[in-house]
């Protein structure tokens, strides 16, 4: 068979149902671009380049994924996009205009829930709208909106110390989308919770994601997280952060739990393992393992294998 005819990898197959979404999304204007995006951090010993040539185009209500092995600079960008850094060189655009700095148009979300402790989880959400100048009564009245919306309502007059873990990056969630941001930029939101809260934080926010006219980027290194989550992976490769690959996940929508097993997410997250630990990179760690000298730490005379 010619390789002009020889059948594209899976993980490059589409469903009829999952081309379309895509011809459909494509279609939709662009909220966030990257145009040329570099960044380099100079210091007593040199500079160090943590990303280059970073060209990214993300369109309304669509949810992308970025991975990548450690230090591609994952945080980097996403520091850049929410106007915390300052990019070395390119544009990040949001509806057209530049980004010069923070701002209300941009929700953010860490992996710590940085909440404010002496303040309620009610007051907390309402935080943002009070310093945009709404009125209390406006404020509360769209804190108790979002949090009927992340199934937290019983829980407004509550302090963050009295939640569990899921339900604090809950209000993190809902604190971030009450100021109505055009994008929402979550930095492995999930990375500290158990694989149990994980699972559901994960359904939680694809119901918000379904039910809210929002936009999200978000930065995992969780390979199932991103197949499950994402409708398009940028992959990053490291030292400097550049995109190596942007693949379509091909697993049809909604997400459920058991297309975690099925052929198309298999081949995508399998994709994904040989973007990020290629065979000459796991190489060069297994020698590196078997240079390295094992200590003994213990007198055991039984042989444990």
């Amino acid at each position: 068979m010619s390789r002009m005819n020889a059948t594209p990898p899976l993980y490059l197959q589409q469903r009829p149902e999952v081309a379309e979404r895509f011809q459909r999304l494509y279609q939709r204007e662009v909220v966030l671009e990257t145009r040329g995006l570099g960044k380099v951090y100079r210091g007593p010993n040199g500079e160090t380049e943590a990303l280059r040539d970073i060209d990214v185009r993300v369109h309304r209500r669509e949810f992308v994924c970025v991975i990548g092995p450690s230090g591609c600079g994952k945080s980097t960008l996403i520091r850049i996009l929410a106007g915390l850094e300052k990019a070395s060189s390119g544009q990040v655009l949001l509806d057209g205009a530049p980004v010069a700095g923070p701002g209300r148009d941009r929700g953010m979300v860490f992996q710590g829930y940085s909440l404010f402790p002496w303040l309620t989880v009610k007051r907390n959400v309402m935080f943002g709208p009070l310093m945009a100048g709404s009125s209390r009564t406006m404020a509360e009245s769209r804190a108790r909106e979002w949090l009927e919306l992340v199934g937290l309502t019983k829980f407004a007059d509550a302090f963050p110390h009295q939640l569990s873990g899921g339900m604090r990056q809950r209000v993190a969630i809902a604190r971030a989308l009450a100021n109505e941001p055009r994008i929402l930029l979550m930095d492995e939101p999930f990375g500290a919770l158990d694989a149990q809260t994980r699972a559901k934080m994960q359904k939680h926010l694809l119901d918000i994601w379904r039910n809210v006219d929002i936009t999200v980027l978000f930065i995992t290194h969780d390979l199932d997280e991103a197949v499950y989550l994402a409708d398009r992976i940028l992959v990053l490769k490291a030292h400097p952060g550049e995109v190596q690959e942007v693949i379509e996940v091909p697993v049809p929508r909604p997400r459920l739990a058991e297309q975690c097993a099925g052929a198309e997410f298999m081949a995508t997250k399998a994709r994904l393992e040989q973007l990020i630990h290629p065979p000459n990179a796991q190489a060069q760690d297994e020698e590196d393992d078997d240079a390295a000298p094992m200590l003994r730490l213990t007198d055991v005379t039984d042989n444990i294998e």
